[in-house]
């Protein structure tokens, strides 16, 4: 496996995909490409942060898979459809990893668990979780993040989860474009 260049300032951003990429789905499920919307402005937040980054990758739960709703293949549409879009713009994910299982089932490759991470690391073991960043709007994700000692950004407007979880939560924004233009000062 070749090295890759590491002459960026951060190692490798953690992208949660539902609420930070795309429009979540309150209490269903993004199933086909259809139904897969971009949040506003992310295309150029992930250009801006691939100037950034050595690797931007996605880990998302997608446990529509383990309940029966959706298959392996859907979700291979959605992400290969959600990359080409992305690409029109010059932004690149390294690449993706999810999870099919369900919360119940406690998964070490479901968040907050550190399996899909890890599954990163060995694949680009470059990687240094110290000077990475984990970005999600779900608390899952700011534990995802901390339990590997990342940085952790909290894509919300909600003024209670921030209260309530300020020890597991470094940076607030209530979405993507907003981290990568304040980010974009340190270039």
């Amino acid at each position: 496996m070749s090295s890759h260049k590491t002459d960026k300032l951060y190692s490798a951003l953690f992208l949660d995909r539902d609420g930070v990429i795309n429009i979540r789905l309150i209490d269903n499920y993004v199933k086909k490409i259809e139904a897969f919307k971009f949040m506003e402005g992310v295309p150029q937040a992930i250009a801006k942060l691939n100037k950034m980054f050595n690797y931007v990758f996605v880990v998302t739960n997608q446990q529509g898979i383990g309940k029966g709703l959706m298959s392996e293949k859907d979700l291979t549409d959605i992400h290969n459809y959600m990359l080409r879009e992305l690409e029109k713009h010059d932004a690149v994910i390294t690449e993706v990893f999810h999870c099919p299982h369900k919360q119940q089932d406690n998964s070490f490759y479901r968040k907050p668990n550190v399996g899909m991470a890890l599954s990163a690391k060995k694949k680009y073991p470059d990687i240094n979780f110290r000077n990475s960043v984990m970005v999600g709007d779900s608390i899952t994700d700011m534990q995802f993040g901390k339990r590997l000692k990342m940085q952790t950004v909290f894509i919300s407007d909600n003024l209670k989860d921030r209260r309530d979880n300020y020890k597991i939560i470094n940076f607030s924004y209530p979405d993507l474009l907003s981290f990568a233009k304040d980010l974009e000062v340190f270039l």
